[in-house]
C-alpha cells in the first residue's frame, strides 16, 4: 500500500482502537549534519551515498528505516533519519553527535552533529492564538473554535468496515468509533465518500481560495473529525502529537503510516458549511436527475428509431431469405441425390474397413493376452524368488540375533564373575579392616589394664607406706607422752 511501511518492532505502540487493529507508534526521527571539507581540486566531489553508508554504520546495531537528504550546501549535508523504536533514539544520537568520519580521497575527518528532529505539529498555543486572533471566527459556534481535527493520508483499508462488501473504502462509522476513544464526536466528514463533492467549490473563510479534494486516490483519504467538547479535541491532538498510525492485521503483521494532522482553519464542519454542501448536493442531484431523464428520453427515442429500422431490415431480410431458401431447396434436392450415392459407397467402404479393423483388434487382443500370461508368469517367478530371498534373510537375521544373544549371555556371565570377585575382595578388605580395628582396640584395652594395675600397685604401696609411717609416728608420740607424764 502506498505511504505505508512494514513495522517489525511494536513494543512501544499505544492502543488506539483495538477492534479495528489501530495503534499509535511514536515517531523517532533525528537530524544529522555532516560538515564538508573545502574542495580544492576541480572536478572532485563527495559521494552522498558514501556519507549515508557511514552514518548507517555508525549507529549499528540499530538501523534506519528511512534516511534522506533534506538540505545540501557546499559547507554541510543535512540528513533526516527515522528509526523504529524511540527508546533507542538517544543512544543513536549519542553515537553520532560530536563524532567524526573519514571519506575515501579526503585527508580531513568530517565532523558529525546530531539532534532529535522537531515534529511539525501544532501546539495548544497555536490553535488558541489562532482562534483568539481570528476575527471571522465565533467561538460559540461549532467549527469556528478549536474542536475539529483535519487528517490527511489516512490509509483507506485500515478504516474500512469489515462487515461491508465495499472493503476498499473507509467508513465514517469506523472513523467516528476510533476517535470516540478521546470523547464524544459531534460529526465526521470524509470528502472521498461524497460522489458530488468533486463538483462542489467551497470557498475558505480566510483566503477566499477554492478548496478542492483529490479523487481517484482510493488508497489514502482525508477526513475531518469534530468533537463535542474542547477537552476531547485537546486529548486527541496530544495523543496524535509525535505519533504515526500503526495497523496490526489478523496475520500479526504490522504496518505504519505517517498521517498529517492539523486543526481545521477552513470552518469545514460549521453548520453553515454543512448546510451549504447539502444544498449544493441537492442541486447537483436534481441536475443529475434532469440529465438522467434527458439521457433516458434521448435513449428511448434512439431505441424507437432503431426498432423501426430493425423491423424494416427484418422485412427485407425475410424476403431475401425466402428467395434464398427457394434457391437452397432446389440445390439441396440435387445435393441429397449426390449424397445418397456417396453414402451407399461410403457404407460399403465402412463395412470393409470395419471388418479389417475387427480382425486387427482380435489379433491385438490375442497378443495382449499372450503378453499378460507372460507377465503373470514373470510376476510369479519374481514372487517366488523374493520369498526365497526373504526366507534366507530371515534365517540370517535369526542367526545374527542368536549370536547377539550368545554374546550378551557371555558378557553377562563375565560381568557376574567380575562382580563376585569384586564382592570377595570387598569382604576380604572389610574383614582385614575389622581385624585391624579389633587389634587396635585390644591394644588400647591392654594398655588401660596395665595402667590401672600399675596405678593400683602404686596406691597399695603408698597405703602400706602411709600405714607404716603412721605406726612409726604413733610409737614416737606414745613415747613422748610417757616421757612428759614422768
Amino acid at each position: 500500500m502506498a505511504g505505508t511501511s512494514v513495522c517489525n518492532d511494536t513494543s512501544d505502540a499505544v492502543e488506539l482502537f483495538e477492534p479495528q487493529g489501530l495503534y499509535l507508534k511514536p515517531v523517532a526521527k533525528l537530524n544529522v549534519s555532516v560538515q564538508l571539507p573545502q574542495l580544492k581540486q576541480p572536478g572532485k566531489s563527495i559521494s552522498n551515498w558514501e556519507v549515508m553508508e557511514k552514518i548507517k554504520h555508525m549507529i549499528k546495531p540499530e538501523q534506519f528505516i528511512n534516511l534522506k537528504i533534506i538540505k545540501s550546501t557546499l559547507e554541510f549535508l543535512r540528513f533526516e533519519g527515522e528509526i523504529e523504536n524511540k527508546s533507542v533514539l538517544k543512544n543513536c544520537i549519542a553515537k553520532l553527535d560530536g563524532k567524526t568520519m573519514k571519506l575515501s580521497g579526503f585527508p580531513d575527518n568530517l565532523k558529525v552533529r546530531s539532534a532529535e528532529a522537531k515534529t511539525n505539529f501544532p501546539t495548544r498555543h497555536n490553535w488558541d492564538s489562532y482562534f483568539r486572533d481570528a476575527k471571522h471566527m465565533n467561538e460559540l459556534k461549532p467549527g469556528e473554535r478549536p474542536d475539529t481535527i483535519y487528517l490527511k493520508d489516512l490509509p483507506s483499508r485500515w478504516f474500512a468496515n469489515k462487515k461491508d462488501h465495499n472493503k476498499g473504502k473507509p467508513s465514517e462509522y469506523i472513523l467516528k468509533k476510533v476517535f470516540e476513544t478521546f470523547g464524544d464526536v459531534r460529526c465526521v466528514d470524509i470528502p472521498m465518500l461524497d460522489p458530488y463533492r468533486k463538483e462542489m467549490t467551497t470557498k475558505t473563510a480566510v483566503s477566499g481560495a477554492i478548496q478542492t479534494f483529490s479523487y481517484g486516490q482510493d488508497l489514502q483519504f482525508e477526513a475531518y473529525v469534530q468533537f463535542m467538547e474542547y477537552i476531547s479535541f485537546v486529548k486527541a491532538m496530544d495523543a496524535l502529537r509525535g505519533m504515526k498510525l500503526m495497523y496490526k492485521g489478523d496475520d500479526g503483521k504490522a504496518l505504519t503510516a505517517n498521517v498529517k494532522t492539523d486543526f481545521d482553519k477552513s470552518k469545514h464542519l460549521t453548520d453553515k458549511a454543512i448546510r451549504k454542501r447539502r444544498i449544493e448536493r441537492e442541486k447537483l442531484m436534481a441536475l443529475e436527475q434532469q440529465r438522467e431523464a434527458k439521457v433516458r428520453k434521448e435513449r428511448e427515442e434512439e431505441e424507437r428509431r432503431r426498432e423501426e429500422e430493425r423491423l424494416k431490415k427484418e422485412e427485407e431480410e425475410r424476403e431475401r431469405d425466402r428467395k434464398r431458401e427457394e434457391k437452397l431447396r432446389k440445390r439441396m434436392e440435387r445435393r441429397k441425390e449426390r449424397e445418397e450415392k456417396r453414402r451407399q459407397l461410403r457404407l460399403e467402404k465402412n463395412r470393409l474397413e470395419e471388418e479389417r479393423r475387427i480382425a486387427v483388434k482380435i489379433a491385438m487382443e490375442e497378443r495382449k493376452l499372450l503378453l499378460a500370461q507372460r507377465k503373470l508368469e514373470s510376476i510369479r517367478m519374481l514372487e517366488e524368488l523374493f520369498n526365497r530371498v526373504r526366507i534366507i534373510r530371515q534365517q540370517e537375521e535369526v542367526e545374527r540375533q542368536e549370536r547377539e544373544l550368545e554374546e550378551q549371555r557371555r558378557k553377562e556371565v563375565e560381568q557376574e564373575k567380575l562382580r563376585i570377585i569384586e564382592e570377595a575382595k570387598r569382604k576380604i578388605i572389610a574383614e582385614k579392616r575389622k581385624s585391624e580395628r579389633l587389634e587396635k582396640q585390644e591394644k588400647i584395652l591392654r594398655n588401660k589394664i596395665l595402667k590401672n594395675l600399675k596405678t593400683i600397685e602404686e596406691r597399695k604401696e603408698e597405703k602400706e607406706r602411709e600405714e607404716l609411717r603412721l605406726k612409726i609416728g604413733g610409737k614416737m608420740r606414745l613415747k613422748s607422752a610417757i616421757v612428759m607424764k614422768k
